[in-house]
């Protein structure tokens, strides 16, 4: 099987930066990097130091339902080119390990799917959830935070 990486859609991206509202209706905080490491959902790059980003909440999900969980990310305030869908892990994915979770076709999480996975091996977890036929995406995680890093699908 083969699979993808992908960031959040451009159209979605482009309204925030725009300073269309995030998930909690508020617009998204403006700060400069001070240090290199804080990860863009769009192009799944780091943003480097001395660079304007964007703090808002995002929830990842179409609707609102018990399961949708809203965190906060960061994106680079200018605009930035979308990340190609690829089976590499991105840049971003740069700690130890991740959580790696399975959802449905509705939207909510698949039971007994998640768990802390080691950065090396998060394409080899993602390729097995994605075989199942009860999984219809995966997400990827921070192990501490839980914020939302990346979506994975089948290519």
């Amino acid at each position: 099987m083969t699979i993808q990486f992908t960031a959040l859609p451009t159209e979605n991206v482009r309204a925030l930066q725009r300073g269309g509202p995030d998930a909690y209706g508020r617009t998204p905080e403006r700060k400069v990097s001070d240090r290199d490491g804080m990860p863009c959902r769009h192009c799944l790059r780091n943003i480097a130091a001395g660079d304007v980003y964007l703090i808002l909440a995002y929830r990842p999900f179409p609707d609102p339902q018990p399961y949708a969980e809203t965190g906060p990310i960061f994106l680079h305030a200018q605009e930035c080119e979308r990340a190609a869908g690829t089976g590499e892990p991105p840049e971003i994915l740069d700690s130890p390990d991740y959580i790696v979770r399975g959802y449905g076709g509705d939207d909510r999480i698949v039971y007994g799917s998640g768990g802390v996975i080691p950065t090396a091996a998060i394409a080899a977890r993602a390729e097995t959830l994605l075989e199942r036929e009860d999984i219809a995406y995966v997400h990827v995680r921070s192990a501490r935070n839980n914020c939302y890093q990346c979506r994975v699908e089948r290519a």
